[in-house]
């Protein structure tokens, strides 16, 4: 069995595991809008997802871009920040709004009593 995505208007809709007779035969519709995925991303870069864009041209499953900013790295598909998230082992995330990376808060676990 193997992993199909199918993909319209370039968008990944829905995701099955099947023969490739079963999707040859036309059952779940044009066996031309169906690519086999790799559930352990041995090829087309990752496991497709639903809303995940399908690149032709890259053979390639590309995630939903998470902000405006970000830019397609080719290579990976995937997307990257304008700039590099900092290496010096602080926790952070991006922020749109500066185009930039910011220091998560420290979050102190929750303390509970045990009666």
């Amino acid at each position: 069995m193997s992993h199909y995505a199918k993909i319209e208007d370039g968008i990944v809709t829905t995701v099955i595991v099947a023969e490739q007779d079963f999707i040859d035969s036309g059952v779940v519709g044009d066996p031309a809008q169906w690519v086999q995925t790799s559930y352990n991303g041995n090829f087309r870069k990752r496991y497709a997802g639903i809303g995940f864009l399908y690149n032709a041209e890259l053979d390639a499953f590309i995630p939903p871009k998470p902000h405006a900013s970000w830019v397609l790295d080719e290579a990976e598909a995937a997307w990257r920040a304008p700039i590099p998230m900092p290496t010096d082992g602080l926790l952070y995330m991006w922020d749109e709004e500066t185009l930039g990376w910011k220091i998560v808060p420290n979050i102190s676990p929750i303390e509970t009593a045990i009666p």
